[in-house]
Parts: C-alpha cells; sequence; structure tokens
C-alpha cells in the first residue's frame, strides 16, 4: 500500500524538508490513543482454526418437512372457530376496551421501569429486593411438601375466585 508523504518544514532558518507519513484520520485517531506511531492493523485471523465448515455448523437446525395430518394446522377450520367466538361475544366494545387498558398498561409499565433504570442506585437495589423475596417465596412455599399443598389450595381458590365457579 502505498503511503502519501507530507513534507514538513522545520522552524529554523535553514529550511530543510523533512518527509513524514501522513496517516488517515481514524488511524491518527487510534494512534493518539496507542501513543505509538504505527499505523492499527487488525488482528490476523488464522483460516485454519476459526473455519467450520457449512454442514458443521447448522447441523444442529435441521428441520424437517412431514405430511402427517395430525399435526398440519387448518386456518379455514381456525377463522370459523374464532368468527363462531367472536360472534358469540354480547359486548365487543368491551373486549376493546380491555385490549386498549392492556394495551396502556404495558406502554405505562414500561415508562416506569425506563424511568427506574435511569436512577443511578435504584436498578441493583431493585435486584436486590427481588432476589430477597424470590428467596423468601422458595422458603415459605416450594421448600417443603405441606407448603407447596398450600399454595396449590391458594392457587386453586384463586383460579375459583377470578373463573367465578366459586
Amino acid at each position: 500500500m502505498a503511503m502519501p508523504y507530507v513534507a514538513v518544514a522545520s522552524s529554523s532558518m535553514a529550511a530543510t524538508p523533512v518527509l513524514m507519513p501522513r496517516l488517515p484520520a481514524t488511524a491518527a485517531a487510534n494512534a493518539a490513543t496507542r501513543c505509538s506511531a504505527w499505523p492499527y492493523l487488525p488482528p490476523r485471523l488464522s483460516s485454519s482454526s476459526n473455519h467450520f465448515s457449512g454442514s458443521r455448523r447448522f447441523s444442529s437446525l435441521q428441520v424437517r418437512a412431514s405430511s402427517s395430518e395430525e399435526t398440519s394446522l387448518n386456518t379455514e377450520e381456525l377463522f370459523t372457530d374464532l368468527k363462531a367466538k367472536w360472534d358469540a361475544l354480547e359486548n365487543k366494545s368491551t373486549v376493546f376496551l380491555y385490549g386498549g387498558g392492556a394495551i396502556v398498561a404495558v406502554w405505562l409499565s414500561s415508562v416506569v421501569v425506563g424511568a427506574v433504570n435511569s436512577v443511578p442506585l435504584l436498578p441493583k437495589i431493585m435486584e436486590l429486593v427481588g432476589l430477597g423475596y424470590t428467596a423468601w417465596f422458595v422458603y415459605r412455599y416450594i421448600l417443603f411438601k405441606s407448603n407447596r399443598k398450600e399454595l396449590a389450595t391458594d392457587i386453586e381458590a384463586l383460579k375459583k375466585k377470578v373463573t367465578g365457579a366459586e
């Protein structure tokens, strides 16, 4: 590669031109941070150690098609089921209201998490609180068999209360 040279004149009375190699702007910036006048050379990649053949690289990503009737998805049947369920709804406006409320709640929680995350020490404190709560929950409900049964009955009671079966 041909290196461009810049003629630099000395400041003394006798002007003697000195030829110095001119570095590109990015190389000059890298040279200033490295404290060296040598141009930056990227590390050499060894073609024998880092080379993978295409068959070895994608061997775990093999996908096979099957013509089995039981696993195929019938889109027409799916749409007819969805249409029947939509037509069976009495309050369609309620579905839109709940859907819109869910979208607003996700957006609002994203804003709150972003604000909490921007405070310098608060994210680490929140991680510690979450870790402590997880340890307490495991000790309280999951570690012992009797407590697991209590948790299962609490969850079943909550399911009945939410679905209105109680």
